[in-house]
């Protein structure tokens, strides 16, 4: 048997014609090139050489696709089964791309397959030909359809109509569902439909705990069908007698709502799952033109574009979330009855889809992103660089390419830094500075700029900080001061002293090393939390006033490190910490993504808790203050503490908190 198949190279047309050919059939198949760069990988797909897959070079938009007569002499009266899956299936594609694609190429393929005179024309429609009919839409009806405003939805359904209309050989209509990825590998080719919201539930898994409740959508009902599903039951449909003329749904007669989707994949993902779902219908009393005003104004715009962006959604895609059609499907039903081919269950696959996406499609797995391609060459000032998380982000900056700024009070200290890094091929300049100190600052801004001219990113690292109760400081108010001065004001200063040159070139990084207790609020830190709060609301404000600039602000949430500002309290010897690489590292990665904040689950868990549940939340942390005293160091005594078991439990299950 004889086939000609457009979009074969495509996603369902190469399983399609791996199908067909299995079948014992020659396959005549368009490309656009003879030396198409897929041909050697789908010949090994299928398994046969060029005397049963035969490229036919051609274009959907010229007339006969522009087939040259000696090869539709070539093929004229074999073709028993023609097969038309070449279109755009693309929600942000152009009007006039897509009706030149999807209509017009409908048109050119429908007149070839009538020239070389094929038995049976398949045509692969879409669900989408129904617009947003509201209702069952069944498998007869094709003028009903309403909501076409859309350019995709609007060619799928003329493209459809231009078969039935004027296709004088028998006919059969597809309409696959929303097609996701093959049901056994998970393979799929491009990010769209569900795999739209993949990146929201990757960024929900990395910001919170898999038990925390989260809040989503109901949504309407989304139609997703596995792509070796819809290429079985088109070649089972295809070859079965008495069925000419006839459409198709190829969907799953029991949809999810985007709701369930979305948690189906949050417990592939292994994300937190979506507890309470808001029906959007329920705020159908605002009028069309109210969200059209709202949304039309400029900051409403510019924030929605951002997050747009930052998740990979398509303009547009928002407003399917209430899809309101649903498809009868009781004529495939009957046409694979005894066929063994159905609709799998969503879940018993959804975590091939994930895993497959994350390994293979992940849009982050396709930038360019390492330290070396963000540091190399550039102007990286550190403080407290001379020991601790300081230095080791020094090491790992100098070591991708960066000029390496060192700042610290302790010279010796700091000279044992640099020669590190110039030891191991790397370039650093040290500068001995007092950052509590406003003149010190100001004399390490001036030699900075005398020897580079420009500062490209600021790590601002160097900090001091007291764990000591509220009533063990009635009369050392001193504490908060130079916390104060240091974490804050210091911080601060430098900030202010680089900012004009970033505006100047209008790019620049800035991050601040602040605490989870800025998140946890956790007593026996308030002089220290409140330093590092103060700066976490600079940063935020700045953010928002240099974004326009390109100038990106960062705020890293640390939690408990082991480094030698927390030495004087022994009990921290017994609870567990990360190291100062590890430190390091996540301000590094910092550098490479510019987020506007890092936090760790329990941090960013420990602040949602405190917005949520306040009450419960501090009662909580009074426990927990009642359960851990003061140091020896911070009443002056010596000899260290040994913690209780309920002390290191309370530690171990709240990981990085300060106590």
């Amino acid at each position: 048997m004889t086939y000609f198949v457009t979009g074969a190279t495509g996603f369902i047309g190469s399983r399609l014609v791996k199908k067909l050919l299995d079948r014992g059939g020659v396959v005549y198949f368009l490309v656009r090139d003879a030396k198409h760069k897929k041909l050697p990988e789908l010949y090994e797909r299928w398994g046969v050489d060029k005397k049963r897959a035969i490229p036919v070079v051609g274009d959907l938009t010229k007339k006969r696709l522009g087939v040259s007569k000696a090869n539709m002499a070539k093929i004229k009266g074999n073709v028993k089964h023609f097969f038309h899956l070449a279109a755009i299936y693309d929600l942000s594609s152009p009007h006039d791309v897509q009706h030149k694609i999807n209509v017009e190429g409908t048109e050119n393929t429908i007149d070839l397959a009538t020239h070389i005179g094929a038995k049976c024309f398949h045509f692969a429609s879409s669900i989408a030909a129904a617009g947003l009919y509201d209702g069952v839409f069944r498998e007869d009806m094709f003028d009903e359809a309403t909501g076409l405003e859309h350019p995709y939805f609007r060619t799928k359904h003329d493209s459809e109509g231009t078969v039935r209309m004027d296709c004088s050989i028998p006919y059969r209509i597809y309409r696959p569902g929303i097609v996701v990825g093959d049901s056994q590998t998970g393979e799929m080719d491009k990010i769209d439909g569900p795999y739209y919201f993949f990146k929201l539930i990757q960024k929900m898994r990395r910001s919170l705990p898999r038990w925390m409740p989260t809040i989503g959508v109901e949504g309407g009902r989304l139609n997703i069908v596995p792509v070796d599903f819809v290429v079985d039951a088109m070649d089972h449909i295809a070859h079965k007698k008495g069925l000419d003329g006839g459409c198709f749904h190829l969907v799953d007669p029991d949809p999810k709502r985007v709701g369930d989707v979305m948690n189906t994949l949050a417990r592939a993902a292994h994300a937190p799952e979506m507890a309470l779902r808001l029906n959007m219908r329920m705020f159908g009393f605002i009028p069309p033109y109210v969200w059209k005003t709202v949304a039309a104004a400029p900051p409403i715009r510019r924030m929605l574009r951002s997050v747009m962006e930052d998740l990979g959604l398509p303009d547009g895609v928002l407003k399917f979330i209430n899809f309101p059609t649903r498809y009868d499907n009781r004529e495939t039903e009957a046409a694979l009855k005894g066929s063994g081919i159905s609709v799998p269950d969503l879940d018993s696959y959804a975590w091939r889809l994930w895993d497959y996406w994350e390994r293979h499609m992940d849009p982050e797995l396709f930038k360019k992103k390492t330290l070396e391609d963000r540091v190399r060459n550039k102007v990286v000032v550190v403080t407290g660089a001379s020991s601790g998380i300081g230095k080791s982000v020094a090491l790992q900056l100098g070591a991708a390419g960066a000029n390496v700024v060192l700042v610290a009070r302790g010279k010796e200290k700091l000279e044992e830094t640099q020669a590190q890094i110039v030891e191991e091929g790397g370039q650093a300049a040290m500068y001995s500075a007092d950052l509590a100190e406003e003149k010190s600052i100001d004399k390490l801004l001036r030699n900075i700029y005398k020897d580079f001219k420009r500062v490209d990113i600021l790590v601002n690292n160097a900090g001091r900080s007291i764990r000591r109760s509220i009533s063990s400081s009635y009369d050392r108010f001193h504490d908060f001061e130079r916390t104060m001065q240091l974490n804050y004001f210091g911080s601060l200063r430098l900030i202010m002293g680089l900012l004009p040159g970033m505006a100047d070139r209008k790019k620049g990084h800035i991050i601040n090393i602040s605490s989870i207790g800025v998140l946890s609020n956790a007593p026996r830190f308030s002089a220290y939390v409140a330093s590092k709060a103060a700066l976490d609301a600079f940063t935020r404000c700045a953010g928002a006033e240099f974004k326009h600039e390109d100038i990106h602000f960062t705020t890293v949430n640390m939690p408990l490190v082991r480094t030698p500002m927390i030495a004087p309290t022994k009990i921290y010897d017994n609870v567990p910490t990360i190291s100062p690489g590890e430190a390091a590292t996540m301000i590094t990665d910092a550098i490479i993504t510019r987020p506007i904040r890092v936090a760790t689950r329990l941090g960013i868990f420990a602040e949602i808790s405190h917005l949520l549940f306040p009450k419960v939340t501090q009662v909580g942390m009074s426990s927990a203050f009642q359960m851990f005293p003061d140091s020896a160091a911070s009443k002056g005594e010596k000899g260290a503490q040994q913690p209780s078991p309920e002390q290191i439990a309370l530690a171990q299950i709240t990981k990085g908190i300060h106590w």
